[in-house]
């Protein structure tokens, strides 16, 4: 039986916000509840956007949180070579194409999806033949084809999930057409090749789920388990950001402990009854998903006040 192994997936792109703390921390807790291992992968496919700088931030907070990996992945900008392999092997399957298609002239063409405002792909690049692809002149973005079928799972927090993958996902990109492998095609390759058997992360993320279970089963995984935890927003539910300054946890930490912003955190997001400080491994022990909050927590103007009570 294989070790129960989660994994903390920060991108370093700024410094990290109450709400990359809260997240990090369930699956720290995840993972640590089971006696399993912990992976800290750098997901630094924008190259322009993260820097090693942030990235050192990042471990560094980590370690001031208490959230200590058992390995460092190799980040993924150093990765591009064993994700073209997989792109390639899913090609040569017959479900690779590539598009031409930007995202202006495909917002411009369609409406969203009712339901959460996602842009589903219309296949316009999915039947071109090959005189109509040699005549394109900029380079493509490569797309898996999905078929009619509906993937199912059950989410640690919010239950019965579903999703078609035609209808409410349509074929999405794999390859970015700079040459950027996208996230989906990413964390796929690092979950498996890392034997990651849980996924605990914001709940923004929880539509990616299905695709991902699907393209693992192609690459030949096992899927993680799922575990999608709510978001944590700013006053007025604004979502955080790490152009944030005032959450910005390099300046939080000039003034609170890390066991205070923990318990805040946890009390906050349903884990223990009243805030207090608590340490990491304390919450390890004590930790139940099914005490979560499925609603997003308003931090409020009053927060970070609390944090100094």
């Amino acid at each position: 039986m294989s070790t129960p192994t989660g994994r903390l997936a920060p991108s370093p792109s700024g410094r990290m916000h109450p709400g990359n703390v809260f997240a990090f921390l369930m699956a720290w807790l995840s993972a640590r509840s089971k006696n399993g291992a912990v992976i800290l992968r750098i997901e630094d496919l924008d190259t322009v956007r993260c820097t090693e700088e942030f990235a050192e931030l990042i471990r560094s907070d980590l370690k001031w949180l208490g959230l200590e990996w058992d390995i460092e992945a190799e980040p993924q900008r150093y990765r591009g070579a064993v994700y073209q392999e997989k792109l390639d092997r899913l090609a040569d399957m017959g479900l690779v194409f590539p598009c031409w298609c930007t995202r202006g002239s495909l917002n411009a063409a369609r409406a969203p999806h009712a339901s959460d405002g996602h842009w589903i792909y219309p296949g316009t690049c999915r039947g071109l033949t090959a005189a109509q692809r040699a005549e394109k002149r900029t380079p493509p973005s490569y797309r898996l084809r999905v078929p009619d079928m509906t993937v199912s799972f059950v989410d640690g927090v919010y239950g019965e999930r579903s999703e078609n993958l035609a209808r409410e996902c349509g074929d999405f990109v794999l390859k970015k057409a700079d040459g950027t492998f996208a996230y989906q095609l990413a964390v796929v390759v690092d979950d498996i090749e890392g034997g990651v058997t849980e996924v605990v992360r914001g709940c923004d993320l929880l539509g990616s789920a299905p695709r991902q279970i699907y393209l693992t089963k192609l690459l030949g995984g096992t899927p993680p388990e799922y575990m999608h935890v709510p978001m944590l927003l700013g006053p007025g539910g604004r979502k955080l950001s790490k152009r944030d300054l005032d959450l910005d946890l390099g300046e939080l930490r000039k003034v609170i402990c890390p066991e205070r912003m923990i318990g805040e955190l946890a009390f906050r997001g349903g884990l223990i009854d009243r805030s207090e400080p608590v340490s990491a491994k304390e919450l390890a022990a004590e930790f139940r998903p099914e005490k979560l909050s499925k609603n997003d927590v308003e931090l409020g103007r009053d927060f970070c006040g609390c944090l100094l009570d």
